[in-house]
């Protein structure tokens, strides 16, 4: 015997005709598509809806992603936008350590000539360097590398 329904969407016509729309358009992401058509799916104002498994060979996708798309429009108070869109990045993105005047300042020390005992700069020598100054942050080799190739420096 199957287990009982915990979450159940009924839509309402407008919401039934937007989804219809988006769906047939093609002119929405891929994942917001299979999801209107989810939801279409797990419809029942529009009649007696089939097993979870079963819409879930309709559309192509598991039956866990049937179930998230359900909890996710039972969790969103029933707001089909929200449920078929992305989710809102919880945290911000990392701000870049390296800032124009970072950047100057690596390229000035890159381009200076190197210490004593040295013939040229390499990137582990300024990483070093760079660990010494006090009004840069420590960057790693490979970001002074990525910063040098941005401004096409070459180490010479």
């Amino acid at each position: 015997m199957p287990r009982p329904k915990v979450f159940t969407i009924g839509l309402s016509a407008v919401d039934r005709e937007f989804l219809a729309k988006l769906t047939s358009s093609g002119a929405h992401p891929a994942r917001m598509i299979m999801r209107a058509r989810v939801l279409l799916e797990l419809n029942e104002n529009a009649g007696p809806v089939a097993d979870r498994v079963v819409i879930a060979d309709r559309i192509a996708v598991t039956v866990n992603t049937v179930l998230a798309i359900a909890k996710r429009f039972d969790e969103t108070g029933d707001d089909v936008l929200t449920t078929i869109g992305r989710k809102p990045r919880e945290l911000p993105p990392v701000p870049s350590q390296v800032t124009g005047e970072v950047e100057a300042r690596l390229i000035a020390l890159a381009c200076s000539q190197p210490p004593a005992g040295h013939a040229r700069w390499s990137l582990r020598l300024l990483e070093k360097h760079v660990a010494l100054t006090e009004d840069i942050p420590n960057l790693d080799h490979s970001t002074i590398g990525r910063v040098l190739k941005k401004r096409n420096c070459v180490l010479i």
